[in-house]
Parts: structure tokens; C-alpha cells; sequence
């Protein structure tokens, strides 16, 4: 029986001793968990691993907005040909926890528990526990759902389980963080107001915008950076508490426009949030929400023609946040 280390012994270690593919069953399972999980083994073994993962409670829980389209982008795009996600889509809804190694197509070991395939449940935040048990019950577990699942990428997903918006089932835990605080903003958005908030300034404390960091990091020629490589820098007033996860921690920022970026915090401190995958992706994304080309400099007067100079961050739960870069027409 396995208490400790979970991550490492159970979804890293096995690779070590010739696994490369992993069938995964569990009942709640998000994609920054999935994109950590991607980046350790690369890190660790310099190897890509495939996961087959099968997302079991979605028939009586549905599924986020942002795990749903980082799980999109995950098949299509980001680790195409090596990850594949469906979804349990019949009743009754799959509680299990089930985790099979393969070498090729010969199954070499498995774990069964009770942790999800979450980052909360392979951390030190819950105590959860996972055994050994016969890899080919394993196998002939995930194949025996198989035909009650569909595909995240089938283009009628939203007919057989329900996308909702992150910010419905969000946890209201506002006198927590104000015991802490934190500056907490007010929403006009009905699905906002309650939620843990703070404002960032994407400005300097001189009011200026830097021009070789933050939106502008990857403004140095002479180091021959990709040019839109960008990082929101936190102030000392948010990255010293705990509403961001720690540095070690990957999370899910879904986007007023509806856009997923897969994060972690970086930088002494934790200071500044990237996008580990590609440092040019926030940089990218606000070039286009600003109307500048890409590879040019953001100034703070696109900023001040745009409508603002900072962004709201929503904590959604432990792994997701809401980022609002929108132009309401009244601002609290």
C-alpha cells in the first residue's frame, strides 16, 4: 500500500523500468494535473510517454469549461499522438481509480485507490492511498468502459454531458482569503461575485510598462528570445499568500474570451506567472487581445486604448482560475 510520494512512485517511477503507456480510469481528473504529469516524465526519463485517460463522473457531474478544452488541445495539438481523453457518458458514473503501466502493449503493473488523477490528490493537501493489483485486471477494467465513453474531441460532446461554466461550481471562500489580506475586487458578473479576487497591475510601481519584462520579456534582441515571450508579474501583496498554488503546482487559467492557458508560477518567490509549455503564449495572447502585431512591443498606450492596465484573477478551486482582461462598462 502506497500513503506517500504517490506522484513519483506511482505515475513516475514505472517509467524507469520500461513503461511507456499509461490507461488511466478515475472519476475527476484535471488537465493541469495531466500537463504536470507530461512535464515531469520529460524532465526526469527525457522520455514521452502515451496516457489514455477515461474521466468517469461525467454523467453526474459534467465537466468544466477549462479541463474540457485543455483536454481538447492536449489531443489535438499539444501532445498529439501521445494522449488521449473520453469521457464515461452512460449511466451509471464511474467512482473508480485506476491506474495501468504498459510496456507496448504488455501490461506491467497497476494501482488501484482512491486518488483522482488531480493534483490535490497526488499532493500533500489529502491523504489518499493507492495498491498494487494485477495489471491485466487493469486493462480489462479500462477496455470494459471503453464502449460506454466518447472521445472529448467528438463534435457533439455537448449532446452527452454537460460543459459548464468553471465559475458555477466554484467555491465561495471569500472570509478565508480576506483573514489573509487580500484585497478582494467586486464582479458585475453574477457567476463572479463571491469568488477569492485580486487585481494585478500589469504597470510597474513607477506606473510605467517595462519594456523588457513582464508583457515585454522577450523584447531582448541581444539575447535573441522569441519576441513574444511574456510573464505576469505578481506584487509581494499576492505572490506571499496562498492564492496562487505553489511553485511546484501547475494550474488551469481559463479566459474571459474563453481561451485555456496552462500555468505555474516562476521566478524567485513565485513571483510572476508563464506558461511553462511555451513562454510565448501569454505574451501571444495579449498581443492579440491588444490588437498589436506579434513580435512587437506592447506599450502602455495600447494598454490605455484598449480600456485597462491590469487583469482580475478568480481562484476557482486549488487548480483553476478565472482571468478577466474584458472592458466592462463600470469597474469597481
Amino acid at each position: 500500500m502506497i500513503t506517500k510520494n504517490l506522484f513519483d512512485k506511482v505515475l513516475v517511477d514505472p517509467v524507469k523500468d520500461g513503461a511507456d503507456t499509461l490507461c488511466i480510469v478515475s472519476g475527476y481528473a484535471t488537465a493541469a494535473m495531466t500537463f504536470r504529469h507530461f512535464e515531469a516524465v520529460k524532465r526526469i526519463y527525457d522520455k514521452q510517454i502515451h496516457i489514455n485517460l477515461i474521466v468517469g463522473m461525467c454523467p453526474y457531474d459534467g465537466l468544466s469549461l477549462s479541463n474540457h478544452k485543455a483536454f481538447q488541445a492536449f489531443s489535438s495539438v499539444d501532445f498529439h499522438g501521445f494522449f488521449e481523453c473520453s469521457y464515461i457518458v452512460n449511466s451509471p458514473p464511474v467512482h473508480s481509480k485506476s491506474y495501468v503501466w504498459l510496456q507496448g502493449k504488455k501490461p506491467i503493473c497497476g494501482f488501484i485507490g482512491s486518488a483522482n488523477y488531480t493534483q490535490n490528490a497526488f499532493s500533500n493537501n489529502q491523504r489518499e492511498l493507492l495498491a498494487q493489483y494485477d495489471p491485466k485486471l487493469g486493462v480489462d477494467y479500462f477496455q470494459s468502459l471503453i464502449h460506454d465513453t466518447i472521445y472529448c474531441t467528438h463534435h457533439e460532446i455537448e449532446n452527452h454531458i454537460e460543459i459548464y461554466r468553471d465559475t458555477y461550481y466554484a467555491r465561495r471562500r471569500r472570509e478565508q482569503f480576506e483573514r489573509q489580506g487580500l484585497h478582494l475586487i467586486t464582479s458585475e458578473t453574477p457567476d463572479l461575485q463571491g469568488l477569492p479576487a485580486v487585481r494585478i497591475s500589469l504597470l510597474d510601481n513607477r506606473s510605467s510598462l517595462p519594456q523588457r519584462s513582464g508583457l515585454n520579456w522577450g523584447q531582448r534582441p541581444e539575447e535573441r528570445r522569441e519576441p513574444n515571450q511574456a510573464y505576469i508579474r505578481l506584487p509581494s501583496t499576492v505572490y506571499r499568500t496562498d492564492f496562487f498554488p505553489p511553485a511546484t503546482a501547475h494550474f488551469t487559467v481559463l479566459t474571459d474570451d474563453n481561451k485555456v492557458l496552462i500555468c505555474t508560477r516562476a521566478q524567485q518567490n513565485g513571483k510572476a506567472i508563464h506558461t511553462p509549455h511555451n513562454n510565448s503564449l501569454i505574451g501571444e495572447y495579449f498581443r492579440n487581445r491588444l490588437g498589436i502585431p506579434f513580435g512587437q512591443p506592447v506599450t502602455k498606450t495600447s494598454l490605455i486604448r484598449y480600456g485597462r492596465t491590469d487583469i482580475d484573477f478568480y481562484k476557482i478551486d486549488e487548480e483553476t482560475y478565472f482571468m478577466d482582461f474584458s472592458v466592462p462598462t463600470h469597474r469597481g
